[in-house]
């Protein structure tokens, strides 16, 4: 195979190399400075993300999955408390709350956004918990009371916000945003009238910079966003071992700051970060013209108050394990995001969920797989990808399914 004609799921070398003059300034500078853990180089870069997410407030810590827990902690919620999040994310969400001290509980996503199903959420705070006497939250499930939602703006869209806050609203809940894969998404706020960016309507919100979210580190880093001054002071402490000033702790924290080389180049891929979600959001549309008359796919579904930023561009297919090895032997790279849901995983045993819990989750986790999405995708590419996506669709065995099931189940029994 002529590996020239290669098409990489995803490519971190080229947007480097043309920023390459720019990022090498930012060692420079940081050996020049010795300003190597905060400092001036955070600072900027913090106040310029705030601006990006139209929020008051950005704190840089070492990862996204610092900034949810961090997030989750700053909220209030307390050890033992129940947080509601989705099956269908990376283990980080539930990983976050868990180190928090809470109890994570799943409700089922929507099988077109992938994202928490509000109708579902309301099934589940209806029926699933009860009040007490003094008016809290308890969910039957754990008998622990419920204080907290993560919803998952999976893929690079965000979930109905104004209906995930007014079920907080109505039963008393803290929203925390999951905006790990969101950088810049926007939705549409029928309550608001105008467009709000993810990271700016839950009460905080954290973000990844992993190398390869849209905007990402040459390293591991990550932020929260909120508009409360008292959350954003709580997070800074948390970030730096509960100190507000050296040697003096009011709080025991983390060692959880962000570095300064980090902070360094994020803050100038921040500057290009609109055109990358931008020429994301047209290969997104040119992969929806290329695969429209494919009628064994199900391709992305954005609803008109969802300005998506397609971190991943996710199609369904029967045949999934067929179709990505297909794409493997013609050198076309692919993933998987995600092949086993949270509550089949062995990790989260203890939480006694079963096989037949979160059908559309089970459903995707058999069927979802990830084409190649980057802002550097040319068109000729793209053609190539959907053209082998319909050799392989002519040609191959209607379904898998069954089978593929199969090994959900055979993943939930590995010891």
């Amino acid at each position: 195979m002529n590996t020239s004609n290669n098409i990489p799921f995803i490519d971190l070398v080229t947007p480097h190399i043309e920023l390459e003059q720019e990022l090498t300034g930012v060692f420079r500078r940081a050996l020049q400075t010795a300003d190597f853990v905060g400092g001036p180089m955070v600072k900027d870069f913090e106040e310029a993300f705030a601006t990006f997410c139209d929020t008051n407030h950005s704190i840089a810590v070492s990862s996204g999955t610092d900034a949810l827990r961090f997030a989750i902690a700053a909220c209030g919620v307390k050890s033992g408390d129940v947080v509601l999040t989705v099956p269908h994310t990376f283990i980080a969400t539930t990983e976050a709350i868990s180190q928090a001290g809470a109890i994570p509980e799943f409700i089922d996503i929507d099988e077109h956004t992938y994202n928490i199903s509000v109708e579902m959420l309301q099934q589940y705070l209806e029926e699933q918990c009860t009040r007490t006497r003094s008016g809290k939250l308890v969910s039957l499930r754990s008998g622990r009371p419920v204080t907290a939602i993560v919803p998952v703006h999976l893929y690079g869209q965000m979930a109905d916000m104004d209906s995930i806050l007014r079920l907080a609203e109505r039963y008393s809940l803290t929203v925390i945003e999951d905006a790990c894969q969101a950088h810049g998404a926007e939705y549409f706020s029928k309550n608001l009238n105008r467009w709000m960016k993810a990271g700016s309507m839950g009460r905080a919100a954290a973000f990844s910079f992993y190398p390869g979210k849209n905007l990402g580190a040459c390293g591991e880093a990550g932020a929260i966003t909120t508009n409360d001054a008292d959350i954003a002071k709580k997070i800074k402490m948390l970030r730096d071992h509960g100190q507000t000033t050296k040697y003096y702790h009011e709080i025991e924290g983390y060692n959880g700051r962000a570095d300064a080389i980090q902070a360094g180049l994020l803050h100038i891929k921040l500057v290009h970060l609109a055109k990358w979600n931008a020429q994301r959001r047209e290969r997104a549309e040119e992969y929806n013209r290329l695969l429209a008359t494919n009628d064994v796919l199900t391709l992305p579904h954005e609803p008109s108050w969802s300005r998506a930023v397609y971190h991943l561009y996710v199609i369904r297919t029967k045949d999934r394990g067929g179709m990505m090895n297909h794409l493997k032997n013609v050198g076309i790279g692919t993933g998987i995001h995600y092949p086993v849901p949270l509550h089949l995983q062995k990790a989260y045993v203890s939480l006694n969920y079963c096989l037949e819990d979160f059908p559309v989750t089970r459903k995707a986790a058999r069927e979802i797989l990830s084409l190649p999405m980057f802002p550097q995708l040319t068109a000729d590419k793209q053609a190539r990808v959907a053209q082998e996506i319909q050799i392989f669709s002519s040609t191959a065995p209607l379904s898998r399914a069954e089978n593929e099931d199969n090994l959900l189940v055979a993943a939930d029994r590995v010891a």
